[in-house]
Formats: C-alpha cells, sequence, structure tokens
C-alpha cells in the first residue's frame, strides 16, 4: 500500500486545494492530510475564516481523503511520516524546496499549483464585500457540509 501525505491551512476550501488534494491521492492508496490548528496558524500569523474542526470537517468529507490529522507544529512532519509509514509526501510547488529534508525518510514531490485561484485572492476579494454577505456565504457552506454529511 502507498501512503501519500500532505498539509495544510485549507481555510475558504477551493477548486485548487481540491484539484491537489484529488491529485495527490492519485498517486497512492491512501491520502493523509494535516490540516494546520488554529493555534498554528495563529504562530504563521495566519488568520482563518474557519475553525481548525470546520476546515477538518471539510477536508475530511472528501472521498479523496483516507484520514485527517492535526498539524501543530512545523517539526512533526518527519514523525507523523515514521508514524503513519508515508511513501510520498506531496506539496504544491509554492512550497518547491522548503521540505527537501524529508526525501531521506520517502519521496517529496511539488505539483503545479491552479493557475486561477488562491486563498489570498479569495481573502482580498472577500475584503471588499460587506460582513452580512461574507455571513451569508458562510451559512451556505455549512449547508453544504450538512448535506454532504447526510450522505456519507
Amino acid at each position: 500500500m502507498k501512503i501519500v501525505m500532505t498539509y495544510g491551512t485549507f481555510d475558504l476550501f477551493h477548486i485548487g486545494h481540491l484539484n491537489l488534494l484529488e491529485r495527490l491521492a492519485e498517486l497512492g492508496d491512501k491520502l493523509i492530510v494535516g490540516v494546520s490548528t488554529d493555534e498554528f496558524n495563529q504562530e504563521k500569523g495566519k488568520q482563518c475564516l474557519y475553525s481548525y474542526q470546520e476546515r477538518a470537517r471539510i477536508v475530511g468529507a472528501l472521498k479523496c481523503v483516507d484520514k485527517v490529522i492535526p498539524e501543530n507544529n512545523w517539526q512533526q512532519k518527519q514523525q507523523d511520516i515514521i508514524e503513519h509509514k508515508v511513501d510520498l509526501f506531496g506539496m504544491g510547488n509554492d512550497w518547491q524546496g522548503k521540505f527537501d529534508n524529508l526525501q531521506d525518510l520517502c519521496e517529496v514531490i511539488y505539483l503545479s499549483r491552479t493557475p486561477t485561484i488562491s486563498t489570498t485572492q479569495l481573502k482580498l476579494s472577500l475584503a471588499k464585500i460587506d460582513p452580512q454577505t461574507i455571513q451569508k456565504m458562510k451559512q451556505g457552506l455549512d449547508s453544504v457540509l450538512d448535506i454532504v454529511k447526510a450522505l456519507e
């Protein structure tokens, strides 16, 4: 069994996230995704719109994802690779070279990003939208999550 692992924040889940996760899942038999905790994102200076629990639930609801684990810090990747017997570690190419130190433990690849979207672009666009509209969008996503959960 070939085990693939990746990590991310996955705030404002979008088609680029889905493309990356589906492509990684195709490279193995099992995909494990580390989702950054709220505390870790604070250390990184990131402010998320969705909590860790919500983001982990979204990622875990995808049929291409077999397991979600919390990402608590930068250092845990080596231990996670060993613990989960990971064969392939993959990230988007915006991280090119940043995880080459893991090559002693498993194969490391960097996949191209979906060129038309990024979470940063989405957040900049949302910054121009009034708070009531953002709340309606959040409620819509919550409704989609409830439907996905009901289908499980």
